[in-house]
């Protein structure tokens, strides 16, 4: 189907409505989305149904040839030989898998396309078939009639991460890529990334596909969290946590995480929860086996529920609170650092900081000296010449110049310095609690090394460069600001290049 029913109409012009129109927009227009025929909307449709038997999935099936294909194909393969005879119909076929396994079948086989090895979408599949598994598992216990949709709806609930995958082939890996990575913290990258999470993108994809409106509903909720009086709804939320324990670089810990949760709703079955491991430990590699899914490493269901449990006691001696904060704290500062590592803070060419991030260091640094009495200096350097530079020897060497002398600089810094590409061939450097002398010794080393190394080579000769660099140490004058400052190392500067170039000058000396 290329859009959604009249039924969902209103839905899907209002999820549609809340996504930002750049998503929207890329969305629509991008070729490779993944969608689904209208066999596998009407297999959705039958598990609805709380009186849904295997016939009617088979009957549902049979419209599609290739479909059928690969019912049959995964009920003859090596998990199923020990049966006495082969399956000769789609109904033969589904009654021997069982429904989870006809389900998982039926949508993957719609969506998993080419790449379904690549390492983000990879990961994807696995957590889908594991919260899958447990939800329909949890739904045996709290709502058996409604355990058919309550597994296709936990298999689909994070079909917005495929969509945004194929969207944004050149950001799937960092938002998607990295290993272990806790399912809240994605959701926090892809709001700041995205301006919305993929629930919401997954809800208006099943929308557009014209799956029905509590399937739609459900998706979109499925990240609510636990508090909600609805057992479909709470096998679906606990699942997706149930899934990121079992594939977590520390599944005990992350396990521990979900039971406080569910014993600060009511205190849960230990049996219940054993159970669900166990389950989840013997139905998974099988599974993933089937539908040609490497499978994660091997969870000992018991083991891991032992130490949930003595990290539980643990926690009820504080030890545990005072872990979680580390880590969310920890979390947040590594995407903090990522996020402006990677689009505020560093020139792309020097490899320094660039001059947004150097001009709001100074500024924090230099109210940060006046409220506590302390001193700063700044380093403004211009390289000399290099305008003609470029000109006789091209952009090329260029580049190579401003690359190596941003290397030289680095190596000259200490802890708690910054150096930065402030413009063009202009560099600035932030001296915390230096004064004017030790700023100018520190220029002088860098006109020294200069002396010393070549910044490029053409033509197998070495390409010398000079410098004229200006000093301005924040107590050697009323500056009000930290754009005076700058100003006043920039006036040094200036002194050099009119006296020649390629010497050091401090402000007020």
């Amino acid at each position: 189907m290329t859009g959604p029913t009249a039924v969902s109409e209103t839905l899907y012009t209002s999820l549609a409505d809340q996504l930002p129109g750049f998503i929207s927009s890329a969305l629509l227009q991008c070729k490779r989305l993944p969608t689904l025929p209208a066999v596998a909307l009407n297999v959705l449709k039958i598990s609805r149904g709380a009186d849904a038997t295997l016939s009617d999935y088979a009957n549902a099936i049979e419209h599609d040839p290739a479909l059928t294909a690969r019912v049959m194909s995964v009920a003859n393969s090596v998990h199923y030989l020990r049966a006495a005879q082969p399956p000769h119909t789609c109904f033969d076929a589904t009654q021997r898998m069982g429904l989870d396994v006809t389900l998982a079948t039926v949508l993957s086989f719609c969506l998993f396309e080419k790449d379904h090895t690549a390492r983000a979408r990879l990961q994807f599949w696995q957590r889908a078939l594991t919260a899958a598994v447990a939800a329909s598992y949890l739904a045996q216990q709290l709502c058996p009639h409604q355990s058919g949709s309550v597994f296709t709806t936990a298999l689909l609930q994070d079909i917005g991460i495929l969509a945004l995958q194929t969207a944004y082939p050149a950001d799937a890996e960092l938002l998607y890529g990295t290993e272990y990575t806790s399912h809240p913290h994605i959701m926090q990258v892809e709001k700041r990334y995205f301006g919305c999470d993929h629930a919401l993108v997954s809800a208006w994809l099943l929308a557009k596909w014209g799956a029905h409106d509590e399937l739609v509903q459900a998706v979109l909720h499925s990240h609510d969290g636990f508090e909600t009086a609805d057992n479909a709804a709470l096998c679906l939320n606990v699942s997706g946590s149930i899934a990121d324990a079992w594939l977590s670089a520390n599944p005990a810990q992350a396990l521990a995480g979900v039971i406080r949760q569910l014993n600060a709703l009511t205190p849960s079955n230990e049996w219940a929860i054993s159970g669900l491991l166990a389950h989840l430990e013997h139905t998974l590699p099988p599974l993933m086996d089937t539908l040609n899914l490497s499978t994660p490493a091997v969870v000992n269901s018991v083991a891991l529920l032992q130490e949930a449990q003595q990290l539980l006691f643990e926690h009820t001696l504080s030890l545990s609170a005072r872990l979680d904060a580390q880590q969310q704290a920890r979390e947040t500062l590594l995407h903090d650092y990522a996020e402006l590592e990677q689009r505020s803070r560093i020139d792309s060419l020097t490899q320094l900081a660039n001059r947004a991030w150097l001009e709001q260091q100074l500024r924090e640094r230099f109210h940060l000296c006046l409220t506590t009495k302390r001193t700063m200096s700044v380093v403004f350097i211009d390289l000399d010449h290099f305008k003609v530079l470029n000109d006789r020897y091209g952009h090329q060497a260029g580049d190579q110049v401003l690359a190596h002398f941003g290397r030289m600089l680095a190596s000259l810094i200490r802890v708690g310095d910054l150096a930065g590409r402030y413009g063009g061939e202009e560099f600035l450097v932030i001296l915390p609690d230096e004064d004017a002398e030790g700023a100018r010794r520190f220029a002088e080393r860098i006109t020294r090394r200069l002396q010393e190394r070549p910044m490029a080579r053409v033509d197998q000769e070495p390409l010398y460069v000079s410098v004229s660099i200006g000093v301005a140490c924040l107590t050697d004058g009323g500056f009000g600001d930290e754009r005076e400052l700058i100003d006043a190392a920039d006036q040094s500067m200036y002194f050099i290049k009119r006296s020649g170039r390629g010497g050091v000058s401090v402000y007020g000396h």
